[in-house]
């Protein structure tokens, strides 16, 4: 394993056809956070977004690809991302969008919280009022009321338990356990919140402005919010399990 940096920091973006964003994105974050890198993982975009990104790491060692093959979901490229960082010792890795709803202005803020000893930075849209901008109402009212289910079923003590723009510490990463990770859509969200507040680790929040994506297309689907569902479910029973479990010690 590379040696270990306290403030190597990784910004982790997974892209499929993302082809108009990435140049403005990866610029954005430089601006906020000169000395971060970023890591794109790309699940094969077929508009040409893998040529883009291997044009931009020649152009700026600060700038990493990761080709992901056929698409593969936005939790395996997060896990994959995650263990290329982990590999090369990064002390911090964060999980942001390349379509703009996460603003890289933000980034200072996250690592703060990090520098203040928070294992897992979460960025909160809903703490101390909504801050969501050019989202339909009924994807609003989704969001939250899956927050609220997440937190009442499972426990979770975090205001934005789905949210994605996060800063995890490289020792929460190697704890949680990658290859356990079983989710692959927005739940993977949920499940890696989870597993860090189980295990005992500092969360923190900050509030973030979130706007719906200047280009392209929005992920979400049924089928994402169904595995979602249910995962929230096995959650709580593994919960409930490792209580028995506890008891009978």
């Amino acid at each position: 394993m590379a040696g270990h940096d306290d403030e190597k920091t990784l910004v982790v973006i997974p892209t499929y056809d993302e082809r108009d964003n990435v140049r403005r994105v990866a610029a954005s974050v430089f601006d906020a956070a000169p000395k971060v890198e970023i890591l794109f993982v790309d699940d094969d975009s077929p508009d040409g977004t893998g040529a883009e990104l291997d044009a931009m790491a020649a152009a700026d060692p600060r700038v990493h690809v990761l080709h992901h093959g056929p698409k593969a979901g936005l939790g395996r490229a997060y896990v994959d991302g995650f263990k290329w960082g982990l590999d090369r010792g990064y002390a911090r890795l964060f999980e942001m969008d390349a379509d703009y709803s996460h603003d890289p202005r933000e980034i200072p803020a996250f690592i703060a919280a990090a520098r203040d000893g928070a294992d897992l930075v979460l960025g909160t849209r809903y703490k101390g009022g909504i801050r969501v901008i050019n989202w339909p109402l009924d994807r609003l009212l989704i969001s939250m009321f899956a927050g609220k289910f997440v937190r009442f079923v499972t426990g979770l003590p975090v205001s934005d338990p789905t949210g994605g723009y996060k800063c995890y510490s490289a020792e929460v990463l190697r704890s949680i356990g990658l290859d356990r990770i079983r989710s692959n859509g927005y739940s993977f969200q949920i499940e890696t919140n989870f597993e860090t507040w189980r295990r005992g680790f500092r969360i923190a929040e900050v509030p973030i402005t979130f706007e719906d994506r200047r280009s392209g297309h929005s992920k979400f689907s049924r089928a994402i919010a169904r595995e979602a569902f249910f995962m929230v479910w096995r959650l709580a029973f593994r919960r409930a399990f490792r209580r028995v479990q506890r008891v009978r010690r």
